[in-house]
């Protein structure tokens, strides 16, 4: 067996991070080939890493980027909240991050190789699990929900300030809206609920001739206007109750072109 020397171990350390027993070995099963090595690691890195992508990934970070008339937002996701805190790991999610301002949301696709050799030395399951970019609208905006960075929102708008925008992304973050309007809601959804409606017994004890009214304004306060999920523009304005979102943008003269929430604890 080749003799491997402890600065050949401390080279190939330095190049992949790997552990100081698994350096030895894989320059032992390489016959001291810094480069075999280094690619024997990386194997079974990947190897690894494919066995615990089903892992659920209930820790991670969010980050954005609002510069020059364009935003971003990633989220980035892991097992444990002490990767989450990882400097690698925070490097790692600012690189994908950076790489969709640049280029967009493709640029995901080009960090897949980095994410399995993370995953490889880190241990735990390591997902990219939102990205959005926007560029085409008057105000752009972000919230960031501190001090953990689990959920983050970017919201566009035609009009209105920046800090309208970032009230909004600040009530997306927390009453966490499916749709932006009802228009965007799929008939089957309102119709499945509207049939729950009709078949309880709650409504069964009306009048039969005032149920269809009575179910229009069940959807309309238990549905549309849910908090979490529901309708963003029909939810009760975290910052005045009084109003709904849609009015309150409406107030402003503003109009929301979109938003993206991500969440990496999945909530």
């Amino acid at each position: 067996m080749t003799e491997i020397s402890a600065g050949l171990v401390k080279e190939l350390r330095e190049l992949t991070g790997a552990g100081m027993m698994d350096c030895k070995r894989a320059l032992q099963d390489t016959d001291g080939d810094l480069e075999a090595a280094r690619t024997l690691l990386r194997e079974k890195g990947m190897a690894q890493a494919g066995k615990r992508a089903d892992r659920q990934t209930t820790e991670g970070i969010v980050g954005v980027i609002i510069d020059g008339g364009i935003g971003s937002i990633v989220g980035v996701g892991c097992e444990t909240e002490p990767v989450s805190k990882n400097e690698e790991f925070q490097a790692f999610a600012e690189r994908v991050l950076q790489a969709v301002q640049a280029d967009g949301v493709r640029a995901v696709e080009s960090f897949d190789e980095d994410r399995m050799g993370l995953m490889g030395k880190l241990g735990e399951n390591i997902v990219v699990v939102g990205a959005e970019r926007y560029s085409d609208a008057t105000t752009i905006a972000a919230y960031v929900h501190p001090p953990a960075n689990k959920i983050g929102v970017l919201v566009e708008l035609d009009g209105g300030s920046e800090a309208l925008a970032r009230q909004l992304a600040m009530h997306i973050s927390f009453a966490a809206p499916e749709w932006a309007t009802r228009d965007d809601v799929p008939t089957e959804a309102i119709e499945a609920e509207r049939q729950v409606y009709l078949n309880s017994d709650e409504l069964l004890s009306k009048p039969e001739a005032a149920r269809g009214k009575i179910v229009d304004g069940m959807l309309g306060k238990r549905f549309f206007a849910a908090s979490p999920g529901g309708v963003l523009a029909d939810q009760a304005w975290i910052h005045d109750q009084s109003a709904t979102v849609g009015s309150a943008l409406a107030a402003a003269g503003a109009t929301l072109k979109g938003f993206k929430r991500i969440s990496v604890a999945g909530s």
